[in-house]
């Protein structure tokens, strides 16, 4: 009888063990922030623009990784971009504080001019127009469905940016896909066959940037699945449902990347498994470059 009362005492104690290790990695795992760099190439891109790295953020929800942002500043800086693409959700309509945002934007600043777009949750807070004046008084250029040229040695490419489809159909039961299309249509047609990079928070609307013959895409949005499965990948996301096709990562069809960012903070579930936050460092490479 003793013999089995200490089996099961030594049972209780391992299953507790085991359970305080994984809350405790769990709580590491959402703070341990870190970087992911991807290697883009084409025969498109001017040959001045080899090695240009951009630096990706997204879906920052009003987090902070270190106080003040002291960690993700660091990364940053260590990844020495030549531009800083924040694709969407800086802030969380759940629990608005744009402070937290335009501090992290004014030291993002420091490092390298700033582009932003906004995701689904800047489409539903009544704080949004002061938000994007603030930005733009930091310096940050905001595309809301604008065109902008990125110049290096005398060549340019084009950097495209689009507001989140919920700004102007519903979130859950609109026809995204229609909106967008529209957008890429007007902002595509006079491309001077351009490498084009679009930032856009929605990455289940790759297909549509295909057709767009969009070169590179940056999205977030998925967080990465939330919780990440072992060769399965992430578990569920945003306007993608369970087992998402694009969760995290770099996907390519036909001429176009896209490079999906796991993002940096949470919204609705407030901690992700298996799912490190993210910064994403592209860069660019032309195979246009003859070798010695």
């Amino acid at each position: 009888m003793r013999v089995k009362r200490k089996n099961i005492i030594f049972i209780l104690t391992l299953i507790a063990i085991i359970f305080a290790v994984l809350i405790i990695w769990i709580v590491w795992s959402n703070k341990a922030l870190e970087l992911n760099q991807f290697t883009v190439k084409s025969n498109r891109l001017p040959e001045e623009f080899n090695g240009y790295r951009i630096a990706q953020i997204s879906d920052l929800h009003n987090s902070e990784t270190g106080k003040d942002n002291k960690k993700l500043i660091s990364v940053l800086s260590e990844a020495k971009p030549d531009i800083i693409a924040i694709t969407g959700d800086m802030i969380d309509s759940r629990r608005t504080d744009i402070t937290v945002a335009l501090q992290f934007a004014e030291k993002a600043m420091e490092i390298a001019p700033c582009y932003y777009v906004s995701g689904n949750h800047e489409s539903r807070v009544s704080e949004y127009e002061d938000f994007k004046k603030s930005l733009i008084e930091l310096g940050v250029v905001i595309l809301a469905d604008d065109i902008v040229s990125i110049e290096t040695g005398g060549k340019t490419i084009t950097l495209l940016g689009v507001d989140d489809p919920a700004f102007k159909t519903d979130y859950l039961f609109g026809d995204s896909d229609a909106v967008m299309t529209s957008k890429l249509q007007k902002m595509t047609k006079d491309n001077d066959d351009s490498y084009t990079v679009l930032l856009s928070h929605r990455p289940e609307l790759f297909d549509v940037y295909v057709k767009s013959e969009i070169d590179l895409v940056l999205s977030g949005h998925a967080h990465g699945g939330q919780f990440r499965l072992p060769f399965i990948g992430g578990l569920a996301a945003p306007n993608q449902g369970l087992f998402p096709k694009y969760d995290a990562g770099i996907y390519s069809e036909e001429n176009t990347n896209m490079i999906v960012s796991r993002g940096i903070g949470n919204s609705i579930i407030p901690f992700r498994v298996n799912n490190r936050p993210e910064v994403v460092l592209i860069e660019l490479l032309s195979v246009r470059m003859r070798t010695v």
